[in-house]
């Protein structure tokens, strides 16, 4: 019995001095008030009391409503922002970056930024926070948790307005209470050398479609297209499918051409469809310059250069489920120009006008 008591005993000093170290490495005092603690000057408090307070050395840091520190003034700018959390500014390396972290001083978000600024609409708050490294913007809601996956190339803000642009789109969002909604996005992408453009302003569609869904959708119209022209299906390895999913090629049936070369895309339109299941269906329509080499009736080679419309069809309910149901193109061969037919008497005649050719027949 007398050993366990020891044993617990010692328990209790080592906790004992586990916590007094922790207290001492982090300038925090178990319990009582602040002294020994400079405190220069009280400023702005959070809503459970806790209050910024400045040394005589011009730092910041956070004390309770007790006068216990729990933030050392070690910060060169200092604000709360979030429940329990603060961003702080200090020199690294001979630059004023900022950071995010909480009231046991963990790091929130690094201390990489120039700048970190704090928008609100009613209830809704959000964060724009712009790297030293670069001109670049990163979005955080109310608690730092990244609002996208990803950074900017440029951020602009109105009162009711979010303009946010990467390398090959330009998302515009509405801002209010409820947070943000899309309403415009404009999308780039290119099959082989040939640029193309999706755009969207319907509310009815964008409400369905967020920003990863409609970047899926771009890449692999690309993507189908590319496989059309080639019949290679590696274009098609990254595209989601189902194992239902159809893909055809441009004209695969007909057996007069020679070689098709995609030329220019133009009228892309996004749509919904209707559908048989539960998932909502999008589809993608567009016009497909081609040219295209055939050899004629004649068996001569010849060139020709249309127009042609595809369909891409998709379903899904975000960026995770997102499919390429089906790609074809409606036409089942080229618009081939009609060419002259020899006679009889080895004179030309237009196949075009079958009755005139009847006709000169019948003259001979």
């Amino acid at each position: 019995m007398r050993f366990v008591v020891t044993i617990l005993f010692a328990v209790i000093l080592l906790l004992t001095a586990s916590i007094t170290k922790f207290y001492s490495d982090t300038g925090k005092s178990p319990g009582g008030d602040s002294a020994g603690t400079d405190v220069k000057k009280k400023l702005g408090s959070d809503s459970q009391g806790n209050r910024i307070f400045e040394d005589s050395s011009g730092l910041f840091g956070v004390i309770d409503s007790n006068e216990r520190v729990i933030i050392n003034p070690e910060w060169l700018e200092l604000s709360f922002t979030g429940d329990n959390l603060c961003t702080v500014s200090k020199r690294i390396n001979g630059k004023l970056l900022t950071g995010c972290i909480d009231y046991e001083g963990n790091v929130v978000i690094p201390m990489i930024y120039r700048e970190i600024k704090k928008h609100s609409r009613g209830s809704f708050v959000f964060y724009t926070a712009y790297p030293a490294a670069d001109s670049s913007c990163v979005l955080y809601d109310e608690t730092f948790s990244p609002l996208f996956t990803r950074s900017w190339e440029s951020c602009s803000i109105t009162e009711d307005k979010l303009e946010l642009t990467g390398i090959r789109e330009k998302y515009t969002y509405s801002i209010d209470y409820n947070g943000l909604s899309l309403k415009k996005a404009e999308l780039s992408g290119a099959a082989f050398d040939c640029g193309y453009e999706l755009k969207s302003s319907s509310i009815n569609l964008l409400s369905l479609l967020d920003k990863d869904m409609l970047e899926k959708i771009c890449d692999a119209t690309g993507k189908y297209i590319e496989y059309a022209f080639t019949g290679s299906r590696e274009y098609l390895s990254g595209i989601r499918t189902g194992e239902k999913s159809v893909f055809t090629t441009i004209f695969p049936e007909d057996k007069q051409i020679l070689s098709k070369k995609l030329t220019g895309l133009s009228n892309i339109v996004i749509y919904m469809v209707n559908s048989n299941d539960e998932l909502p269906h999008y589809a993608v329509s567009l016009r497909a310059e081609a040219e295209i080499a055939y050899t004629d009736e004649n068996d001569n080679p010849q060139t020709l250069n249309g127009s042609y419309k595809a369909v891409i069809e998709f379903c899904g309910s975000s960026g995770d489920d997102l499919e390429a149901v089906s790609g074809r193109f409606i036409q089942n061969s080229p618009n081939y120009p009609k060419v002259p037919v020899k006679t009889q008497d080895n004179k030309e005649q237009n196949n075009q006008t079958p009755g005139g050719t009847e006709s000169q027949a019948g003259n001979v």
